[in-house]
């Protein structure tokens, strides 16, 4: 039985119609959601815990414990895992935000780096053996996209704590330095923190996360709005969940006895254009964290396959392609043993 209805070209005469493929992507995309994974690093007091839930407007710290001055003495570096699912505009975001409490807070600040680094190190190990596993469709992605380390606004610059850090983990993860309650600055003196911060990335070799250069098929806003971006390096942020009425409207920000300083105002600080970059280059992050860093860890796993589980796995390979050389071989060579006897039997 046929169905009376004829079926319709939905596409023009003349088109084929691949031009829609970008909105398939885009339904499949927005259906099953996105993964992003933020580490926050840097000393206590820096207003790391206020800036994520300001940035993202959710509490990720709800019984957060602040310990006192003897505790911190012989405190070590904790690395806790926040993860929320954001939904804004039908669009899902599974945002997990590492904290690492503890870091420069004790006395010696020797062994605070190593914990992070292997929790870096471990999240690549679970994606790399998930990769390799049998079922690799629905891969949670727990690698660290983006690490916001927070400099001190009263260090006069980085400290020698904060240039081993960076040095020892920018090959690994998307480093992106920001200057912590900068409203402790003015704006004079903000400019020259900043200048002296990125002289000393520049002098200790450290690779920080560098936007990517615009096409020259952007528009024209899109290219000032980047090039603003990247003049903001490192971003001097305020952060603060509280409503204050200024002038008649509601807004967030921090109240003193000489006025109100906006957090989403830019002519207050950076807030807005940490926010605006983390959120436009979201994609880009991913993909320098897989393409580059994963990349590169990969690599030295597969270099190393007498040592680690993937370079086993590599080694079997090896050992049954060797297998099955020998087995051809010997099949070789029964097939001559056999031509040769069906030889004798027909000149018999």
């Amino acid at each position: 039985m046929t169905d009376s209805k004829t079926f319709v070209n939905p596409e023009t005469p003349g088109y084929v119609g691949f031009a829609n493929l970008p909105n398939q992507v885009h339904r499949k995309s927005v259906k099953r959601g996105f993964e992003f994974t933020l580490m926050v690093v840097g000393e206590s007091g820096l207003g790391k815990s206020t800036l994520i839930n300001s940035l993202f407007l959710t509490d990720l710290y709800p019984e957060r414990h602040i310990p006192d001055a003897s505790e911190k003495i012989a405190q070590t570096v904790k690395i806790e895992a926040s993860t929320v699912e954001i939904e804004e505009r039908g669009v899902k975001l599974r945002l997990t935000v590492v904290d690492t409490p503890g870091f420069g807070d004790s006395i010696s600040s020797q062994n605070c780096i190593e914990p992070i680094m292997d929790y870096i190190d471990q999240q690549y190990e679970r994606y790399l053996q998930d990769e390799s596993g049998l079922n690799r469709r629905h891969i949670l992605d727990n690698r660290v996209h983006c690490c916001f380390y927070f400099v001190s606004p009263s260090g006069h610059g980085l400290k020698p704590l904060d240039i081993e850090f960076m040095r020892k983990v920018h090959h690994k993860i998307n480093i992106v330095p920001v200057l912590g309650k900068s409203d402790m600055l003015t704006m004079t003196e903000i400019k020259k923190l900043k200048r002296k911060v990125l002289d000393q990335i520049d002098e200790a070799g450290i690779q920080i996360y560098r936007l990517p250069d615009c096409d020259d098929d952007e528009d024209e806003d899109f290219k000032q709005q980047n090039k603003q971006l990247k003049e903001a390096i490192p971003f001097a942020v305020v952060g603060s969940t509280q409503l204050i009425e200024v002038r008649g409207k509601k807004v967030r920000g921090r109240l003193y006895p000489w006025g109100v300083v906006e957090v989403e105002n830019p002519e207050h600080c950076d807030f807005i254009k940490l926010r605006t970059m983390l959120i436009t280059h979201m994609q880009d992050l991913q993909e320098v964290t897989h393409d580059l860093h994963y990349e590169n860890f990969r690599a030295e796993k597969l270099a190393k396959s007498g040592k680690t589980p993937t370079g086993g796995v590599r080694a079997s390979t090896v050992e049954k392609d060797k297998l099955l050389a020998d087995k051809e071989v010997e099949l070789k060579k029964m097939q001559e043993m056999l031509s040769k006897m069906q030889a004798q039997m027909q000149s018999k």
